[in-house]
């Protein structure tokens, strides 16, 4: 199932597409959001896109796609969880330990899978990281192992757009992975059980057509259970939150010399069974 949440005619709607259509949950259930949904689980869904089907279907063409949990209460994010991207990594002096090194990107930088993204007039140094993000479907804390799956809900295609000479203001990346509009994600939550290996999936990211990073999610070095381990470990993971998996190498700021990402830029990220996310870079009004 391919789950979404959506804009049409003045409102803000939450169900499944199939197909060409778009089926509207909210008028035959008690949930308010797509994140509310998810804790009810598939046989939930199931429920909702048959009673949809016959009287709230919609053509997908009419509807404007946002970010699935526009409403996520956590986006955190992974650094140099990719062996080439570590390898590209400390080949240009940054050197990083074995353990996982989570950041925060604050949540009101979520942004929809095909809207603009803004260059900040403070930095010209804007980035792109296509990553593979998981959604969480329930409440989880102390999870390991097979035991996290149940937890998951499916996942999505994220880009954590950096600003690179604000990220490395502070060890915690946080301000320069926060501003707005830098986590478009989409366009929609693919569910765990139709992707039946997600350590198996293409990666690509090209800017204008042009192809920057390419890799398998084979390339990981800490695997979806230990990632979820480690944060259940700490706090617990919410239903909605969404955590983005890291990058490949390819980063625009490691080519020599680094190719940020300017005004009119189109960067399209696309992960095989899930589908693709592409936004136009534009500056900040009064840059």
């Amino acid at each position: 199932m391919r789950l979404v949440t959506f804009h049409h005619q003045g409102r803000t709607g939450f169900g499944c597409v199939e197909g060409d259509r778009v089926l509207d949950f909210a008028p035959h259930g008690e949930a308010r959001s797509l994140r509310d949904c998810l804790p009810l689980g598939p046989a939930e869904w199931q429920r909702l896109a048959d009673a949809a089907r016959g009287s709230g279907s919609l053509a997908l063409a009419a509807v404007r796609l946002t970010a699935p949990i526009p409403d996520a209460r956590k986006f955190l994010a992974l650094g140099g969880n990719y062996a080439s991207h570590a390898a590209e990594a400390e080949k240009a002096g940054f050197r990083r330990g074995t353990a996982q090194i989570w950041f925060n990107k604050q949540v009101s930088c979520i942004n929809g899978p095909y809207d603009p993204v803004v260059r900040p007039k403070v930095s010209h140094q804007l980035d792109y990281e296509g990553e593979l993000g998981v959604i969480i479907g329930k409440d989880c804390r102390y999870k390991a192992g097979d035991a996290v799956w149940e937890h998951i809900a499916g996942y999505v295609v994220c880009c954590d757009y950096s600003v690179r000479d604000w990220q490395l203001r502070a060890p915690t990346h946080t301000l320069g992975k926060s501003f707005d509009t830098h986590g478009p994600v989409g366009p929609w939550i693919v569910t765990r059980d139709e992707i039946p290996d997600v350590h198996a999936l293409d990666l690509k990211l090209t800017v204008n057509g042009e192809l920057r990073q390419s890799a398998s999610t084979a390339d990981m070095i800490h695997k979806i259970p230990a990632l979820i381990e480690e944060l259940s470990t700490a706090f617990t993971l919410q239903a909605g939150d969404i955590l983005s998996t890291g990058t490949p190498a390819g980063v625009g700021g490691l080519f020599d010399p680094p190719r940020y990402l300017v005004p009119g830029d189109v960067v399209r990220v696309e992960i095989g069974s899930i589908g693709h996310i592409e936004n136009i870079v534009v500056d900040e009004p009064g840059a």
